[in-house]
């Protein structure tokens, strides 16, 4: 079984373009499977559109799950880029 890691996050700002960009940048990093859970939903951290598609808006809480071996660091990388998202 592979590692996972789950990380809480309170959005700064709406995932919109910008952030959904970077993140995509940070994931490919990562062999790790990364997803961002919002309101029951989840989209691949490695596609921009569909993190768009989320539609989570500012102060949103949105968790972001990985899985693999490199899980613990891709959930922490990307949950920085949230937190720092504008």
């Amino acid at each position: 079984m592979s590692p996972s890691s789950e990380i809480e996050v309170v959005l700064p700002a709406a995932l919109h373009a910008r952030p959904a960009g970077e993140i995509v940048r940070v994931a490919a990093a990562f062999a790790s499977d990364v997803e961002i859970r919002h309101d029951g939903r989840s989209a691949s951290a490695k596609s921009a559109l569909r993190l768009m598609s989320l539609g989570a808006p500012a102060g949103a809480a949105v968790t972001v799950h990985a899985a693999g071996d490199d899980a613990l660091l891709a959930a922490s990388a990307i949950a920085d880029v949230l937190r720092a998202a504008s």
